[in-house]
């Protein structure tokens, strides 16, 4: 077994851990490997392992790795279901077209311009684009996301667009160590969701925790977990 395969059965044993730990079902939890500057060799290597979900934060670096398909595979998330595509990073309005015809889902919208964008440019062959907005549950100067006060108003106009099917909501909350301090902002964007549901908004999903806090994200709702490093290791920017 290859060291990402053991990764992601550790991981998954992790999930399953902390799901029937918070009275939930592991199924319920959607295990996303994020596989930023990672190379296709070692998405294949967790691709048979049997993970079929993968994020990416660089839309061009991701379609990249969709457009080649070796062994069989077809990476084209959009198109072919084998395996599905997830755009989690900062999106600009000059990246959104290469995003909207080539991703089945998008985590990080922040701003309705950039929804309006997506909508206009998703081929009408492909289905929905399935879309979050991310929030910016600690205030950081530093992280995007729209304030939590505007997320209904956001969410409600997002809502309407033809092409997008929005799902939920996202955050990557400020990293601790401690565990109380981990679950308030996911306890956070929980409650933001049950907000915007009492609306009329319908939401399903909670896209939050990453490999350091993922027990305290499903103990407060995840739907989504979002697993980089506990997978593929410490990544390599130079």
């Amino acid at each position: 077994m290859s060291a990402i395969a053991t990764n992601l059965q550790a991981v998954r044993e992790r999930i399953a851990k902390a799901a029937r730990a918070a009275g939930r079902e592991p199924g319920e939890i959607m295990l996303l490997a994020v596989s930023k500057t990672k190379p296709l060799a070692d998405i294949l290597c967790a691709a048979e392992a049997g993970q079929t979900a993968f994020g990416e934060n660089y839309a061009q670096e991701g379609v990249d790795k969709m457009t080649v398909a070796p062994q069989g595979y077809f990476l084209r998330g959009a198109v072919d279901r084998n395996l599905s595509w997830h755009f989690i990073g900062p999106l600009q309005s000059n990246k959104t077209r290469l995003v909207a015809e080539n991703y089945a889902w998008v985590h990080s919208i922040e701003r309705l311009k950039i929804a309006e964008r997506l909508s206009a440019q998703r081929p009408a062959q492909l289905p929905p684009l399935l879309v979050c907005v991310q929030i910016n549950v600690s205030g950081e100067a530093s992280k995007s996301g729209c304030a939590p006060q505007d997320a209904l108003a956001l969410c409600q106009a997002i809502s309407t667009l033809p092409g997008l099917s929005l799902r939920g909501l996202m955050a990557i909350p400020e990293a601790s160590d401690d565990p109380a301090a981990q679950r308030a902002p996911f306890r956070q964007l929980r409650e933001i969701a049950d907000s915007i549901r009492a609306a009329g908004v319908p939401l399903d999903t909670l896209s939050m925790g990453m490999s350091h806090d993922l027990e305290a994200a499903i103990a407060e709702g995840a739907t989504i977990v979002r697993i980089g490093t506990a997978i593929f290791g410490e990544r390599n920017y130079s």
